[in-house]
């Protein structure tokens, strides 16, 4: 199964994507937030995209608008593809999506004016439960991921960790308690092969490197890194490039992960292997 990811947009998104992913044609298509900064254009767009897509929205998605009015209008044109803590499954190809904690900022855990105008206030208990409860519910014979805009606790306080804050010192974690909460509960049930989030941009802030956008955990869950920002751009060569973050699923774990920089018509350009795992080869 082959699983293209749009990290964090930021406006970054136009009529070239669309065409490029008909042309890629992969099974699923993940976007973890971040659209742009509260405008409908995008998510109308992805409301309309005619391949199987789960999509969560991002802290910038609510504007400056607090009430949730803006939130509930996204959710509104992008339907049952929205999945902030619910589940979506995708048939074809099969593939269980669980939304985490939608307009998260990280951080540990914080709801916004906006995000409680649209789903009431709760605790980080009943965050992770709402998530763990919609990731029960999914059908056990289908592969889960999850779908976040910001990563879990836990995967490294140094600003250039997955979830590291990079922005003012002291380098943190600033990954979300909830979500961390919510996957070691599901892990009890079913395993979860892949995390899939975005919000810390790859390129750290004061021009001090990249961010490990890659890590597999001793439980071995995936988690995926998708922030490239700007992930429109153009090489040495003049030409126009897009970035996707990809995934291919074997037997329900990862086989392969790597960030592609596509020419819009399709050609590949440039790929950073993330990991490639051997196929089981039977005795």
């Amino acid at each position: 199964m082959r699983i293209a990811i749009a990290g964090d947009l930021h406006g970054q998104w136009d009529a070239s994507d669309v065409d490029l992913l008909h042309r890629l044609a992969p099974d699923a298509v993940l976007v973890v937030g971040d659209l742009s900064d509260g405008q409908e254009r995008i998510a109308a767009s992805l409301g309309r995209l005619e391949l199987p897509l789960a999509c969560i929205l991002g802290n910038h998605d609510a504007g400056r608008d607090a009430s949730g009015r803006c939130l509930r209008r996204q959710i509104e044109l992008l339907g049952d593809r929205h999945c902030g803590w619910a589940l979506r499954q995708l048939q074809p190809p099969g593939l269980a999506v669980v939304g985490a904690r939608p307009g998260s900022a990280g951080g540990g855990f914080h709801l916004s004016q906006a995000v409680q105008a649209v789903w009431g206030p709760m605790s980080v208990d009943d965050s992770a439960q709402r998530i763990t409860n919609a990731a029960l519910a999914a059908d056990p014979a289908l592969p889960l991921l999850v779908l976040a805009h910001s990563g879990p606790a836990g995967l490294g306080s140094e600003a250039q960790d997955p979830c590291g804050r990079d922005w003012k010192p002291p380098a943190c974690d600033w990954g979300d308690q909830d979500l961390t909460l919510a996957i070691e509960r599901i892990r009890r049930h079913r395993p979860v092969p892949l995390v899939v989030f975005g919000h810390m941009h790859h390129a750290l802030k004061r021009g001090r490197g990249l961010r490990r956008s890659f890590v597999i955990d001793r439980s071995g869950t995936a988690y995926l890194n998708s922030a490239c920002v700007p992930r429109h751009g153009v090489d040495q060569e003049g030409r126009a490039l897009r970035h996707f973050s990809w995934v291919e699923l074997v037997d329900g774990r990862v086989r392969r992960a790597s960030h592609r920089w596509y020419h819009p018509g399709g050609e590949l350009l440039y790929e950073q292997l993330l990991v490639q795992q051997p196929l089981a080869v039977p005795c």
